[in-house]
């Protein structure tokens, strides 16, 4: 990877976590805790994540400006939403099936 597109890359997580950090604190922390187990479940590409995180921001965003609570855009279920999510994603893990 050449180091312009590192920085390049660096530019656009910080834009993105400037969203984040924009959004209601109870937005923020569903976030996180979504980012977390994105990248616990396995290695998301890089394209997809990136792709797959903002379009959450997205999501969040839109559901924050209409006043909803952000259980009422993602279910009282965080983790099926994550699974939903994740499941059309291409995802690498270490195990072995």
């Amino acid at each position: 990877m050449k180091i312009k597109n590192m920085i390049e890359g660096k530019k656009e997580w910080r834009a993105h976590m400037a969203r984040v950090k924009a959004l209601p604190k109870d937005y923020q922390i569903v976030y996180k805790e979504i980012q977390k187990y994105i990248f616990k479940v396995g290695t998301v590409e890089l394209g997809d994540s990136t792709d797959l995180l903002s379009g959450i921001v997205d999501f969040f965003e839109e559901g924050a400006a209409l006043g909803k609570g952000v259980l009422e855009v993602t279910g009282s279920d965080v983790a099926t939403f994550c699974d939903d999510l994740i499941k059309n994603s291409t995802i690498r893990t270490n195990k072995k099936i």
